[in-house]
C-alpha cells in the first residue's frame, strides 16, 4: 500500500477518536495564548483532582501554535497521572490521551507511532465492549470533553454543561461531574437563572465539602439573590482555607467589590495578580475597582466634581483605562473589557475614541451571547444620553436592551433608565406622543396595565388631535 493510502486510512481511524482534535473546540486564533495562560493557571494554582483534563487541553493548545514536542511532554503528565490519580479507571481515561498522541504523531508525520496509539485506542475499546472499534461511552469521557469545552471559552459553555448532564444521568453522585456542571451552569448564569445555579453549586459542594474554590462561586451567587450575609460566610471559610487561594481570592476580590468595600477587594485581587500577573479576568476586575471608586467620588460630591476630587477621578478613571488595556492585550477578545473601557474613555471626555469603540462592538457578529448584547445597548444608551446629549439615540438603544429580555436585571435597568429619561422629555413636552407612547410601554412591560392604558390614551387622543388640525389646513 503506498504512503498516501496508509496517511488516508490513518485519518479515516483518526477522524474516529473521541479527544481534543474531533471535539470542534472554538477557539479564536487571539484566544489561544490567553488559554494557554489559563491552562497553566489552573495547573499550578487549582486544587483539584481533575488537572489530567488540564494535561490534555494544554498538549492540544501547544499543537494549535506550532508546539508539537512541548505537546508530547503534556501528554506524557497527562497518562503518569492517569496511572497515578486515576488507576481504577485507567483504560478509560487514557483514551484521551491516546487519541491526542495519535493525532499529534500523525500531524508531525510519524505515522508509524500514529498506528501504534490508534491500536491502543481500539484494543481498549475492544476489552471494554464497546461496539465501535475507535470510541467508547462512558461518563469520564463525557466529563473529559466537558473540561475542555468549559476552558475554551464562551462559545462551549452550552455545549461544555450538556457533557456534564449526560455524565451525570450516569453517576449523579460523582464529584468531578457535579463540579464541572455546577462551573458550566455558574458560567452561563445570569441574575435570573442564579437560583439554578445556587442548586447545582451546593450540590457539588455536598459531594465535595473541602472545595474551596466552590465555595467562593457559591458566595458570588448567594451575592447576586440578595444574601450577601450567607454568601460572606463562605467567602470567609473559603480564605481561611490553604486550597486554591489564588481562584478563592478571584471570587472574593468579586464579592467584596460588589458589597461595596473596594479597597478590600482592590487588597485581594493584588495579592492573585502577584501570583497570575497574566489573568485577564484579574486586570479587568481591578479596573472595575478603580471604576467603582471613581463612582463613589462622583455620586458624594452629586455628579459635579471639581479641584482635587477632580484630579482624582481622573486618576481612577486613567488607572481604570490601563487595567482594561491590560486585560485586552492579554485577552483581545474580552468584550466585557472594550465595553469598560470605552466608558472610561468618555469619562475623560474621549468621545471619539469612545464612540469608535462602542461602534465596533456594534458591529461585530461576534457577539451572539445576549447578556453581553444587551449590556452593550444600555451602556451605549447611556453614553448616548450622558456623554453625547443624545436622548433620540438613548431611546433606540435602551428599546434594544430592553427587547432582548426585560426581565434581566439588565433589562430592568433599561426600563428604569427609558423611563426617566422619557419622564424627562415629558417634563419639557406633555405634549410629545412619541414619549408618551414609549411611557406606556415601559408600564405595560412593567405590570402597570392602568397607567400604560392612560398614556397609550394619551398619546392617542394628541395623535388624533394632530391628525385633525392637519387636515383643516387651508
Amino acid at each position: 500500500m503506498s504512503k498516501s493510502a496508509d496517511e488516508d486510512q490513518v485519518k479515516d481511524r483518526l477522524q474516529q477518536l473521541r479527544c481534543h482534535f474531533t471535539w470542534k473546540l472554538v477557539i479564536e486564533d487571539a484566544e489561544v495564548t490567553d488559554l494557554e495562560n489559563r491552562v497553566f493557571d489552573e495547573i499550578d494554582f487549582l486544587d483539584t483532582k481533575y488537572i489530567v483534563a488540564m494535561y490534555n487541553l494544554l498538549a492540544y493548545v501547544k499543537h494549535l501554535t506550532g508546539q508539537n514536542k512541548e505537546a508530547l511532554q503534556s501528554l506524557q503528565a497527562a497518562e503518569d497521572l492517569v496511572q497515578k490519580e486515576h488507576a481504577r479507571q485507567s483504560d478509560v481515561r487514557r483514551l484521551v490521551t491516546w487519541g491526542n498522541y495519535a493525532w499529534l504523531y500523525y500531524h508531525m508525520g510519524r505515522l508509524a507511532e500514529a498506528q501504534i496509539y490508534l491500536d491502543k485506542v481500539e484494543n481498549t475499546c475492544k476489552q471494554l465492549g464497546s461496539p465501535s472499534c475507535c470510541t467508547v461511552e462512558s461518563p469520564e469521557m463525557d466529563c473529559e470533553e466537558g473540561w475542555a469545552l468549559l476552558k475554551s471559552g464562551i462559545k462551549n459553555y452550552e455545549r461544555a454543561k450538556a457533557c456534564f448532564e449526560k455524565a451525570l444521568e450516569v453517576d449523579p453522585e460523582n464529584p468531578e461531574f457535579s463540579a464541572g456542571y455546577a462551573i458550566a451552569v455558574y458560567r452561563l448564569d445570569d441574575f435570573n437563572k442564579a437560583p439554578q445555579t445556587l442548586h447545582t453549586l451546593q450540590q457539588a459542594l455536598r459531594l465535595n465539602p473541602e472545595d474551596a474554590y466552590m465555595k467562593a462561586l457559591l458566595a458570588v451567587t448567594l451575592q447576586s439573590i440578595g444574601r450577601e450575609a450567607e454568601g460572606e460566610k463562605y467567602i470567609e471559610e473559603a480564605l481561611s482555607s490553604k486550597s486554591s487561594q489564588t481562584y478563592v481570592l478571584r471570587y472574593a476580590g468579586k464579592f467584596y467589590r460588589r458589597k461595596g468595600s473596594v479597597d478590600k477587594a482592590v487588597q485581594l485581587l493584588n495579592a492573585a495578580l502577584r501570583a497570575t500577573p497574566s489573568s485577564a479576568f484579574l486586570h479587568h476586575q481591578v479596573g472595575l475597582c478603580y471604576k467603582a471608586q471613581m463612582i463613589q467620588i462622583k455620586k458624594a460630591n452629586n455628579w459635579q466634581v471639581t479641584g482635587w476630587d477632580k484630579e482624582h477621578v481622573n486618576k481612577l478613571v486613567q488607572m481604570a483605562m490601563h487595567e482594561f488595556e491590560t486585560a485586552l492585550k492579554i485577552r483581545p477578545i474580552f468584550h466585557q473589557a472594550c465595553i469598560d473601557l470605552a466608558e472610561m474613555l468618555a469619562e475623560l471626555g474621549h468621545h471619539g475614541e469612545a464612540e469608535d469603540a462602542f461602534q465596533k462592538l456594534l458591529g461585530m457578529g461576534v457577539l451572539d451571547d445576549d447578556n453581553l448584547q444587551q449590556d452593550l445597548h444600555f451602556r451605549y444608551g447611556r453614553f448616548q444620553e450622558f456623554h453625547r446629549k443624545s436622548e433620540v439615540n438613548a431611546v433606540i438603544h435602551y428599546l434594544k436592551a430592553i427587547n432582548i429580555d426585560n426581565s434581566s436585571f439588565t433589562g430592568n435597568n433599561s426600563l428604569k433608565a427609558l423611563e426617566k429619561l422619557v419622564l424627562r422629555k415629558l417634563w419639557r413636552n406633555a405634549a410629545d406622543v412619541e414619549s408618551l407612547s414609549i411611557l406606556g410601554f415601559v408600564y405595560k412591560l412593567n405590570g402597570e396595565m392602568n397607567k400604560a392604558l392612560e398614556y397609550y390614551e394619551q398619546a392617542l387622543r394628541l395623535a388624533a388631535g394632530f391628525e385633525n388640525s392637519v387636515g383643516h389646513v387651508p
